[in-house]
């Protein structure tokens, strides 16, 4: 990695100031923990000219978790969404998910609106600013073709790979957003607007957030459903801070032998967060062996075959569905 470039950091306390600086900074980035921003900064991956750090923005830094609802902050970090009680107490697959992101200095700094917009990444792009240019910049950067998919017609295929957003879709996540135009919300599925599944999809793993220029994150929410199990699970490369080659969270409800609601979400296998479709039609009648190969079949629909450095595209795929079998029968067992 080379020294950093140099950059202005400016030091806003209230929202307001945070929307005034980004105008008048239009080229500027926001910074929370900085944990993914300066690595791409020292990679040679974007030099922006202005940071904006929200470290001192008290009104982004609470949780509100009930069994009703749940509202988190964007400068919340990491590790205090992880160890709240009441978080781990309504939503474990929340805490799950936050306590199993990087290492724990990186938890300490990292936010949640860092893990919400994680940038997309590839085997490609995530590399040195020589090294890419050894290979032909990519899509996502400088150049022309995206080195994942050749023949993608223009479309970058950088994989997000935040653990949060799966969870945060599981009770049908919303993100308040602030810019020049004020404030506005969407709904966390609406936000991300990289491509589900290889159907033709508007937005791609360089254009993979509905935010406009200026706006930023205030914060996430979710609605909880009485009776639902929830858990999250991933396997990286080295669990110690890998990103994950696919995280699965999924939540459900069981009322006897029945399956009566079923959540399933994934990261790190699109250039977007999935929450699988079509899980409905698996809930009505007990958990059967025709339920997991049909969620197989949702899977093998809806998840990409997404190469990493160190296995093949269709890993990523399988080791997903397999997490999400497991963990339904987990919680299945555990609703008993």
């Amino acid at each position: 990695m080379d020294a950093l470039p140099e950059f202005q950091v400016l030091h806003p306390t209230t929202v307001d100031e945070v929307v005034a600086a980004r105008k008048e900074h239009p080229h500027s980035r926001m910074i929370g923990g900085g944990t993914d921003l300066l690595v791409n900064i020292r990679r040679g991956i974007e030099a922006p000219p202005v940071l904006i750090d929200t470290g001192d923005l008290q009104e982004l830094k609470t949780v509100e978790a009930t069994a009703d609802s749940i509202t988190v902050g964007a400068s919340v970090r990491l590790t205090e969404l992880a160890q709240h009680a009441d978080v781990q107490a309504h939503y474990p697959v929340i805490a799950e998910a936050a306590e199993s992101i990087a290492g724990p200095t990186h938890r300490n700094m990292g936010t949640v609106g860092g893990n919400i917009c994680l940038d997309t990444r590839c085997i490609f792009y995530n590399q040195s600013e020589w090294w890419r240019t050894t290979n032909d910049d990519c899509l996502k950067t400088t150049g022309s073709m995206c080195h994942v998919a050749p023949k993608s017609d223009g479309v970058c295929f950088a994989t997000f790979s935040g653990d949060l957003a799966p969870g945060f879709l599981l009770f049908d996540g919303e993100i308040d957003l602030i810019g020049p135009d004020g404030r506005r919300t969407v709904a966390l599925q609406d936000f991300y607007t990289g491509y589900a599944r290889q159907d033709g999809s508007t937005g791609d793993g360089k254009n993979y957030m509905a935010i406009q220029p200026g706006e930023m994150v205030l914060r996430v929410r979710g609605k909880n459903t009485p009776g639902l199990l929830t858990a999250y699970d991933k396997v990286r490369i080295r669990r110690s801070i890998e990103y994950p080659v696919a995280g699965c969270a999924v939540a459900l409800k069981r009322d006897g032998d029945t399956l009566s609601d079923l959540r399933v979400a994934f990261t790190g296998t699109n250039p977007r967060p999935v929450r699988l479709d079509g899980t409905e039609a698996l809930t009505g009648g007990p958990l059967t062996e025709e339920t997991f190969t049909a969620l197989d079949d949702l899977c093998k629909d809806q998840l990409m075959s997404m190469k990493t450095t160190f296995t093949p595209g269709h890993y990523r795929r399988r080791v997903a569905t397999q997490m999400a079998k497991r963990l339904v029968q987990r919680l299945f067992d555990e609703g008993a």
